[in-house]
């Protein structure tokens, strides 16, 4: 346990996890748009100021067998083309927008992994089936990260922070022609997913006012222009500031 390929094994298990409850709630992501903001939301305040988390990402490759492997060179450049499309985006996101240095961003990276765990559940139990949503919840966004982000808002100065979490996958060769010869046979295969979530949230109560999450079967982030449309799609509906 601890070792790199032990800590690849468990973010293997734990996306194969994902991609389950993707594949199974998919059809009821319908009608989700009037679900992304908190109660009481609506715009950014006028002159807002919004820190943009380092993304957490990472890309897999999926073998005939369905084994997924992670690939490092691929999550670098999915990394450097996905916050090139960030910083172009952030000219039309309608607020200020800072971004952490590198050792500031070190020192809260925590906090990114505790947003990836809390939109997980938001993803099920607030976007998913109607089976799993929690009824203490009234179908209202109402979740939040409490006082954990406040290092976050002492380093950056900020108002929100815009967190970003994404995992993707691509039917390696092997897979594509498993999936071919199964389908011969009437037995459908499953190829790659792309799952993302982005969260606002306001670091003065960290409460979750926005969010949106990306659940599909097409999608890639290999490459400058396809990585800039998974962060239109992510962004989707993302609210503007006010006049």
């Amino acid at each position: 346990m601890g070792t790199k390929e032990s800590r690849q094994a468990a973010a293997g298990l734990l996306y194969r996890l994902i991609v389950v409850l993707v594949l199974t709630t998919l059809c009821g992501a319908t009608g989700a748009q009037d679900k992304n903001r908190a109660p009481g939301f609506s715009v950014l305040p006028k002159n807002s100021k919004v820190v943009l988390m380092p993304t957490d990402i990472e890309l897999f490759s999926i073998s005939a067998g369905g084994v997924l492997e992670p690939k490092a060179d691929w999550t670098e450049a999915a990394n450097k083309y996905f916050k090139a499309a960030l910083v172009e985006k952030k000219k039309s996101l309608g607020a200020t927008t800072v971004e952490l240095n590198e050792r500031d961003a070190d020192e809260v990276a925590e906090i990114n992994t505790l947003h990836a765990a809390l939109a997980r559940s938001i993803a099920q139990h607030h976007f998913g089936m109607s089976a799993l949503q929690l009824p203490t919840k009234e179908g209202k966004l109402d979740w939040s990260l409490g006082e954990a982000v406040r290092p976050v808002k002492e380093k950056s100065g900020a108002d929100y922070a815009l967190f970003s979490w994404i995992r993707d996958s691509y039917a390696s060769g092997e897979r594509v022609a498993s999936m071919i010869v199964l389908a011969l046979f009437g037995v459908g295969v499953p190829g790659g997913a792309q799952i993302g979530y982005a969260s606002l949230v306001d670091l003065n109560t960290g409460q979750i006012v926005w969010f949106n999450r990306l659940l599909r079967q097409t999608g890639d982030l290999r490459e400058p222009a396809k990585a800039a449309e998974t962060l239109n799609s992510l962004l989707e509906n993302f609210p503007g500031q006010q006049k």
